[in-house]
């Protein structure tokens, strides 16, 4: 140890260079032995610990020493010549992926350890991407290289072959031919290496800190061999991050200490941070709620379970600060940006079970303490339930929250059985509005949702004019899409892979707040997802299964049940290896039957590849059962106003009474068009719907009668249809079907015959009506439906009878024949010519709004008596001229 290069002292003049790296691995790959290693010779321990030994330096927990497994990541401090390196150590099972990949958000260098035995396993590709995702240099440490079967050159080009062909075997440092490949990593230094024949060790740096590079170290951890040389490569190939000078931390991870003490773990980014200082967290708000500023009390240097309280913290340490209560993680303080979303979550959903008499309500208060710790367990109190459900990764996750809410909060609780969490998506663009215009409040947003890539989350952005809404107002919309996870419709599942685009909107001078705006915004989103064509997705594993040859057929055929993929098995002697993808909802517990059918020599091993399309998505929504309509914490609807009164639009009406135009659908409106507008609606009381006295009258006491409050009316009532779909463009009605919907009891009660009928037997005047529209059908050809109220039979599910050539409906409890027809013309009045017999003059009203003809009940009855009137005429007519309908049809013989 004394012979070692990094074990000489720091000059105390030289500056102090900071570097922060991360250790990653699959489990059991030996990663809490290298980081013993490491600390042991580097002087920070006098003895190495073991993980068997339940006495490792980082395992600090008594659930990590029980297990034998890394749970909560941890700091440990050491020093190389003039380096500063602070070594984060990171949970290597996928249960704790989200703790892992909270850390890679301060990491400047990552060690990716590896085990010589095993291999690239699962894991460990998903290791690589998140790597990928977040741009870190990786240092590579095969580990285990003292086990027989382990094979140097074999194990490099598994490397190459499944994470980068950069991979290099750093031990091969000094021959020709690895300079060579050094060099062919990037183009200019190519060129310069063909110019001088050598590559410098700043060059190196900047390969390896630019991703071009990837060095690879081979030993044993346990026997502390190929650590010293992979050392000296930290040290030699790593280059400290420029910092600017104003203050930014980025927080990774809460926490509390023994005494119960909040702590927030941080790195700071820019600056120093110093005992005392005022700490600020601003989003882009109007609302004086979504500001905080609180001061740092004390800062903590943690090296294992121990740690230093130091006055200040330059920028590139990793320290944890007391005194902050409403921190969170991935939350950016000063200049530093707030974390992008974690992308391992977890897809399983649990129950929480109190004992009996627990306060449900006060446990899940105390529960919101550990999802600060673990954001990712969602914690969720059911109101309606009465029940606390949690997401988790797994079920050794599990039973870690069982024992940590025993220690923290003396409860024994345990968990249902499980259930998969879902999300949704949508597959074309929809346009979404949200209107909120109680008395004194006035908001409108429209909102463009548009379907991403599997995996690209939600993504938010603006599109409109600073002329339209103001940029503060913008911004605010914007926050209030990013501060909350939106229900689908579907399923009420968290929707993703979408991006919401802030469209247009409209505020009022004196009547907006902020409230108003997250009001319409969040309308606006439930909408345009009730719009859309949504689509059920599911969580899918990745999956690699090794196991005897000769159950590869069983295995095969296990995995096609489940609706899963694979990929050729590849055969290595008796032993036979079958990747691929399955749903979660199949895979989840077939270990213990690959235990079963192996006898015990069958090893699974699953890795979340992300959300796909559901393979039951029927299945599973019948069974969820979620109505969307009920939901009263997600309105799909809209709130006017009128006369002072705020009133509720639903969603299929929003875009017949918004204010601003579609920007999908933008009306192209003539300089005249208002005037034809109302010519044609005076051409249509010329025919006899209903006299213009009346519907001047039913205006004036809807929509006010100022010319501003008209001229809103003539904009929203027009008969103009909108179709969402991938062309965006308005479908021509079909009118070569067409649909009279007649009120039946409107109808019986505004005819005088009928009515005297009715009187003495309402049965036989509705079986008159039913006669006579039979007749009328099979003069005109249209599909008559004649609908009966019915909404005051307790218990009635509505029907549907075929009476001769003619539908007669009678509706549902509590479903009026308006209703009725109001939904019946709403869904096929956009592609057929549908006209409504009714004399109510606001369904009149109504109706027109939705594009339909209306006609009066005696205007009905005056084209039945013509229909009637042509008949009888044809009749006369046929048979003045010896003619009859029969004796067309028949041969001229018989007709003789």
């Amino acid at each position: 140890r004394e012979g070692v290069l990094f074990m000489g002292e720091r000059k105390e003049k030289k500056p102090i260079k900071r570097i922060c790296a991360g250790l990653l691995a699959h489990v059991d790959a030996g990663k809490t032995t290298l980081a013993e290693g490491i600390l042991y010779l580097t002087g920070s321990i006098r003895k190495m610990g073991r993980v068997d030994h339940r006495d490792a330096f980082l395992d600090t927990n008594e659930m990590e020493r029980a297990r034998g497994i890394t749970i909560f990541s941890k700091q440990a401090c050491f020093s190389l010549k003039d380096k500063e390196v602070t070594l984060l150590d990171t949970p290597g099972h996928v249960d704790f992926s989200p703790e892992m990949e909270r850390t890679l958000q301060v990491l400047d260098y990552a060690v990716l350890i590896i085990s010589g035995a095993d291999g690239v396993q699962g894991h460990v590709l998903t290791l690589w991407r998140l790597l990928q995702r977040y741009r870190i240099p990786v240092f590579l440490f095969i580990n285990k290289m003292d086990q027989e079967g382990t094979d140097r050159e074999r194990l490099m080009e598994e490397l190459q072959k499944k994470l980068d062909d950069r991979c290099l075997d750093f031990g091969r440092m000094g021959q020709e031919e690895f300079s060579e490949e050094l060099a062919v990593c990037d183009e200019a230094l190519l060129e310069k290496y063909l110019e001088t024949g050598s590559v410098t060790r700043e060059e190196i740096c900047g390969l390896v800190a630019e991703r071009k590079v990837f060095p690879c170290y081979f030993g044993s951890a346990l026997k502390l061999t190929g650590v010293e040389e992979f050392l000296e490569g930290l040290y030699a190939y790593t280059r400290e991050k420029e910092y600017p000078e104003a203050f930014g931390a980025k927080v990774y991870k809460i926490s509390r200490d023994a005494q119960g003490n909040r702590l927030t773990h941080m790195k700071i980014t820019g600056g120093t941070l110093r005992v005392k200082m005022m700490l600020s967290s601003r989003r882009d708000s109007m609302e004086e709620e979504e500001v905080w500023e609180e001061k740092a009390d004390q800062i903590r240097i943690y090296s294992g379970a121990q740690f230093t309280a130091v006055q200040e913290a330059a920028a590139g340490t990793v320290c944890a600060v007391t005194g902050l209560s409403r921190t969170a993680s991935g939350e950016g303080l000063g200049v530093e940006p707030p974390s992008e979303l974690p992308v391992l979550e977890p897809v399983l959903t649990y129950q929480i079970r109190l004992p009996e008499g627990s306060d449900v309500f006060q446990m899940f208060l105390k529960l919101r303490q550990l999802e600060e710790e673990e954001p990712q367990l969602h914690i969720v109190w059911k109101e309606n339930l009465n029940e606390i459900h949690a997401q988790v990764m797994g079920v050794v996750q599990m039973e870690i929250l069982k024992n940590m809410i025993q220690e923290r909060f003396g409860v024994s609780v345990t968990f249902d059985a499980g259930a998969i969490v879902y999300k949704e998506t949508i597959r074309e663009t929809v346009e979404g509005v949200g209107h909120f215009e109680p008395l004194r409040h006035y908001a409108e947003v429209h909102l463009l949702l548009e379907p991403g890539e599997r995996g690209s989350g939600m993504q938010f952005e603006t599109q409109c004019s600073e002329d339209i809404l103001d940029r503060s107002w913008q911004r605010l919309v914007l926050t209030h899409l990013e501060e909350r996870v939106f229900p689908g419709v579907l399923t009420g599942s968290e929707i993703t892979d979408m991006k919401i685009i802030l469209a247009s909107g409209r505020a009022h001078l004196k009547h907006t707040e902020g409230g108003d705006f997250r009001q319409a915004t969040y309308r606006a989103v439930r909408q345009g997802l009730k719009k859309a064509q949504s689509v059920l997705l599911e969580p899918v594993y990745e999956f690699r299964l090794e196991i005897p040859a000769q159950n590869v057929g069983r295995a095969m055929t296990d995995i096609q049940k489940m609706h899963g993929t694979f990929d050729t098995p590849e055969t290595d002697g008796e032993t036979a290896v079958l990747t691929g993808t399955a749903p979660v909802s199949c895979m989840r517990d077939y270990q213990r039957e690959v235990t079963a059918y192996t006898r015990g020599c069958g090893h699974l091993n699953c890795t979340l590849k992300g959300y796909e399309e559901c393979h039951n998505a029927e299945e599973v929504i019948a069974a969820m059962n979620y109505d969307s309509e009920a939901d009263t914490e997600n309105p799909t609807g809209s709130v006017f106003c009128s006369h002072g009164a705020g009133f509720v639009v639903p969603w299929y009406q929003v875009e017949d009474y918004m204010h601003l135009e579609s920007c999908l659908n933008p009306r192209t409106e003539e300089p005249e068009e208002e005037e034809s507008l109302l010519a044609q609606r005076r051409a249509a009381l010329a025919e006899g719907v209903i006299d213009e006295e009346e519907l001047e009258e039913i205006f004036s006491r809807t929509y006010g009668t100022s010319g501003k409050e008209r001229r809103k009316w003539k904009k929203s009532s027009a008969p103009v249809r909108r179709e969402y779909g991938s062309s965006y463009t308005a479908k021509p009605r079909r009118y070569d079907k067409e649909y009279l919907l007649v009120d039946g009891y409107n109808i019986i009660f505004a005819w005088d015959d009928l009515k005297e009928l009715a009187e003495v037997n309402i049965e036989g005047a509705r079986n008159r009506l039913m006669d006579i529209l039979g007749n009328y059908q099979g003069y005109t050809k249209k599909t008559v439906i004649l609908v009966f109220d019915a909404y005051k039979v307790e218990g009635g599910q509505g029907e549907v009878l075929k009476y001769h050539n003619i539908y007669v409906v009678y509706t549902r409890e509590a479903e009026t024949a308006d209703q009725y027809i109001e939904k019946t013309v709403h869904e096929i009045g956009r592609q057929y010519h549908v006209t409504v017999a009714t004399s109510d003059a606001l369904e009149q009203v109504i109706i027109l709004g939705q594009g339909a003809k209306r006609l009066s009940a005696q205007g009905l009855k005056s084209e039945i008596e013509a229909a009637g009137k042509e008949i009888r005429e044809k009749y006369e007519s046929a048979r003045e001229s010896g003619k009859t309908y029969l004796a067309e049809l028949i041969p001229p013989e018989l007709r003789k």
